[in-house]
């Protein structure tokens, strides 16, 4: 009896240290998770929002000739003389492509920091410099010039981005940077109409005033990137060591890259070899084609239906309102589903109903709906397309590779953009807006290949049929 009594208390000990136990785990757990998401609100805080302003700047001074064409630069450079005004855009387009990948690779060699500072005020002092030019040549030249300052500045974005998110919520975080960007982006035809009201001040023209105040602000955002952008995970100075631990370990669960392999001749020339990652650059090509015809030439189409100056530059603004809700609805599910490809083709199906609105109504109300259906299908589409080659790569290596690569390509749906809208083709730019339909159709097919060959490739890795894990990485499958 005494046994049994000391049996049953012996096990009402261990019960209640078992408890004790479990309930401290417990809190434990709670802790973590509570201080893992408080860390990952800072890091959003800490990184999103000063990206975001600085890329939208280097949007509206990349967008800003058609603002300033229709404020009366082209009369003044002459720019309406045959195909001059795109051979002006189309140039800038030049260095912006071929330099994206070298810009990347040496991102961690001069530092975050110093590089990026460094040519976010070269490409500042050059726009500034726009605004006293005084014939289309030095205008040539100013763009090229801009081309190679702002080549490596968003893909060095997209590559911090993804380095800090694991696969599955770093859509959502590119989006609210797009977006964030973009809006402002879409506020550049405002910003152009309120700075050539300066019309006439200091005996200068009102477009030129768009180019020197859009340079200065410019200039004076390098000072906010040298105090504020932020560096690699592994390299960060604004987290605690503990909070750096948390954002570290995150990421090696997820895809086991936290730690940054060495940037090697072989292995970029191993990643180039990758048809994939060419794949996803032409689906970025051919979203961003749409986009920048948009941006450059929307006020022209306006004004060809009849809308006056003062209107067509404040009614290309508000098509950019839509696409923050497509695109915020659509990072939210697809992060949440993990799924990217059939949200990649909503955005596009929405896309080129805005485009064949755009093109081929009679209308001038339902061609100018359909600018709001090209921006909430092609913002919806951009950020999804990204998230889909980001999630689909391991190693910093071929994520610098990937990045450039696909900005890169999208660099040359510029080109493209600005050649095939010409001018003799105003005020329906039927030409320009066809093209961007065929565009629409080639991303379609180039996603069909790349989901059917992960679909292949994740189901012979879940039956054992292949020897090397996917991407190198045990435990990795593509992300649809």
């Amino acid at each position: 009896m005494a046994q049994d009594l000391l049996y049953d208390e012996k096990n009402l000990e261990n019960s209640k240290e078992s408890s004790i136990s479990s309930k401290l785990e417990s809190a434990n757990t709670e802790d973590d998770v509570a201080f893992e998401r408080k860390t990952m609100r800072y890091v959003d805080w800490r990184i999103l929002p000063v990206l975001a302003l600085v890329y939208s700047f280097a949007l509206i001074d990349r967008i800003n000739m058609g603002a300033a064409q229709t404020a009366g630069m082209g009369v003044d450079l002459k720019l309406l003389v045959h195909n001059r005004f795109s051979i002006v855009n189309c140039l800038y387009f030049v260095p912006y492509t071929i330099l994206q990948l070298p810009g990347n690779l040496v991102l961690r060699y001069f530092g975050v920091r110093n590089w990026l500072t460094f040519i976010v005020l070269a490409w500042g002092a050059v726009q500034l410099g726009m605004g006293f030019v005084h014939s289309w040549g030095y205008l040539v030249l100013c763009r090229v010039l801009l081309g190679i300052f702002e080549a490596s500045f968003f893909p060095s974005l997209l590559f911090i981005i993804s380095t800090w998110y694991t696969r599955h919520e770093v859509h959502v975080r590119l989006s609210i940077f797009y977006l964030l960007s973009v809006t402002a982006g879409g506020l550049s035809p405002i910003l152009a109409y309120v700075f050539s009201l300066l019309k006439g001040r200091g005996g200068l023209a009102g477009w030129r005033y768009i180019f020197i105040i859009e340079g200065a602000i410019t200039m004076f955002l390098a000072i906010i990137t040298w105090l504020f952008i932020p560096a690699f995970p592994d390299q960060n100075t604004f987290l605690t060591e503990k909070q750096t631990a948390v954002v570290l370990r995150r990421i090696d669960e997820d895809r086991g890259d936290a730690i940054p392999d060495p940037i090697t001749f072989q292995k970029v020339r191993k990643h180039l070899s990758d048809w994939t990652l060419w794949a996803y650059g032409t689906m970025f090509l051919c979203a961003a084609m749409p986009s920048y015809a948009q941006s450059y030439f929307l006020p022209s189409i306006l004004k060809g239906m009849g809308w006056s100056q003062t209107k067509a530059l404040l009614l290309s603004a508000p098509p950019y309102g839509p696409s923050i809700i497509s695109t915020m609805i659509v990072a939210y599910y697809s992060d949440k589903q993990k799924h990217r490809c059939g949200y990649i083709v909503l955005g596009t199906m929405v896309c080129l109903t805005g485009l064949c609105l755009t093109a081929f109504a009679k209308h001038n109300g339902v061609r100018y709906f359909g600018t709001y259906l090209i921006n909430a299908g092609n913002s919806a589409a951009i950020p999804t397309i990204l998230a889909y080659a980001s999630n689909n790569v391991v190693s910093h290596s071929k994520r610098s590779v990937q990045s450039a690569m696909t900005v890169s390509l999208g660099g040359i749906g510029g080109i493209m953009a600005t050649t095939v809208f010409r001018t003799q083709d105003a005020p329906h730019y039927y030409p320009g807006l066809g093209a961007s339909i065929g565009s629409q159709a080639l991303l379609l097919t180039l996603l069909a290949a790349t989901t059917l060959r992960f679909l292949y490739l994740n189901k012979a890795t879940r039956e054992g049929k292949r020897k090397e894990p996917l991407e190198g990485q045990p435990g990795f499958y593509y992300t649809l």
